[in-house]
């Protein structure tokens, strides 16, 4: 069959599913392209499709983690979406994904939100999430539309994606509540002041050079928008145990209740603790002036789990910021390094101006750089 009678037929398809319940096929279920936030619910749908069906009409209202059946509407700033093990899927107009509704916060991109109603609405990121844009940096392309076919459903029940997470939240709020154990493996948390500042590779680095150093590392990313970019980086730098906020069933951790949010940090510490790793390190998404970030930065909760802190920054001015930040909420800062190392100048005005050491990314793979960051016990 060519490409014309395909795209006919997933059009055929979604008019149908506007208006009422559908069985979704097994050559469809085939054909589906599977989302990185995804990739739990595809499994199981792709093992048992009968088990599944599709849901649509003006009454349903999606929520954020709702997974949702798409068709490829007009290719724009993400030309593909990650699959379960994070290979970049090419999206062709017409083709059927499988994502997760979410909101975004990207100030180099999108600032989205699960929408009203199962109207149009958008790809926001690559890893796989749906929703309604309400503004974008102005030099980047307008984002991918979608068509949404139907949300996937179980039974009487919408399928979220935290119905299939392999991880869960066990920890009854306030989380302050749950002391630290008090033989648990030191905990370093990565930050910086904003996406792109380098914080994934510094902490992948910083895996590296412990791993180097003969030590088991667990990593994990706390906060921000479900990609497979960072776990993968961090599984090549040697980490023997990886996990994100998608394997507790979050698309992403904006408009996500700061309780649930502190609670996951939480949950994501003890599960990496209890992998057998000598070393747990987190990451946290975005800049400090996010609201969940700035939040658990202030929150006890975060200094009695975290011992220290590295820091990523795009320059000097924002390094010495970032130090100040952080001291005055009481963080052990053990270092300061990301993007502003690439440049010999800028580092050389960073340890000019701050009290932190400043630490070349890639020096962190040195094993005896890495481990003199660990806090003494």
């Amino acid at each position: 069959m060519g490409i014309a009678p395909l795209i006919e037929e997933h059009l055929s398809l979604s008019a149908a599913l506007q208006c009422e319940d559908q069985r979704l096929d097994a050559r469809t279920v085939a054909a589906l392209k599977v989302a990185y936030t995804t990739r739990f619910v595809g499994a199981e749908l792709q093992r048992n499709p009968e088990d599944f069906h599709l849901v649509g009409g003006p009454a349903l209202v999606p929520a954020a983690g709702d997974v949702v059946v798409a068709r490829v509407r007009e290719i724009g700033k993400h030309t593909a979406v990650q699959s379960a093990q994070g290979r970049r899927q090419k999206l062709f107009v017409g083709q059927l994904v499988l994502i997760a509704y979410g909101d975004r916060y990207a100030p180099d991109q999108f600032l989205a939100h699960v929408p009203a109603d199962l109207g149009p609405c958008q790809l926001v990121a690559g890893g796989g999430v749906a929703s309604a844009v309400e503004s974008m940096h102005a030099s980047i392309d307008a984002a991918t539309e979608l068509e949404p076919v139907g949300l996937l459903a179980r039974g009487s029940q919408v399928v979220n994606l935290q119905d299939f997470a392999p991880l869960q939240v066990h920890i009854p709020s306030p989380a302050a509540s749950v002391p630290r154990e008090r033989h648990a493996v030191p905990v370093l948390a990565v930050l910086g002041t904003s996406m792109n500042s380098g914080k994934s590779t510094t902490l992948g680095c910083l895996v590296n050079g412990l791993t180097n150093a003969g030590l088991q590392v667990a990593a994990g990313k706390a906060t921000g928008t479900g990609a497979g970019n960072d776990p993968n980086l961090f599984r090549d730098a040697g980490a023997s145990a990886v996990a994100d906020f998608t394997d507790f069933g979050y698309p992403t951790t904006y408009r996500v209740s700061y309780e649930k949010v502190r609670d996951l940090l939480v949950a994501m510490i003890r599960e990496q603790a209890a992998s057998g790793a000598d070393v747990v390190i987190i990451e946290i998404a975005d800049g400090l002036f996010q609201g969940e970030t700035s939040r658990l930065l202030n929150d006890p909760v975060f200094s009695e789990h975290v011992d220290k802190v590295l820091f990523s920054a795009q320059d000097a001015l924002g390094a010495l910021a970032g130090e100040q930040i952080l001291r005055a909420a009481g963080l052990d800062l053990a270092a300061v390094s990301g993007c502003l190392t690439s440049s010999p100048l800028a580092t050389a005005e960073a340890r000019a101006h701050l009290s932190t050491p400043v630490i070349d990314t890639y020096q962190l793979c040195d094993p005896q750089v890495a481990t003199a960051l660990l806090p003494r016990r």
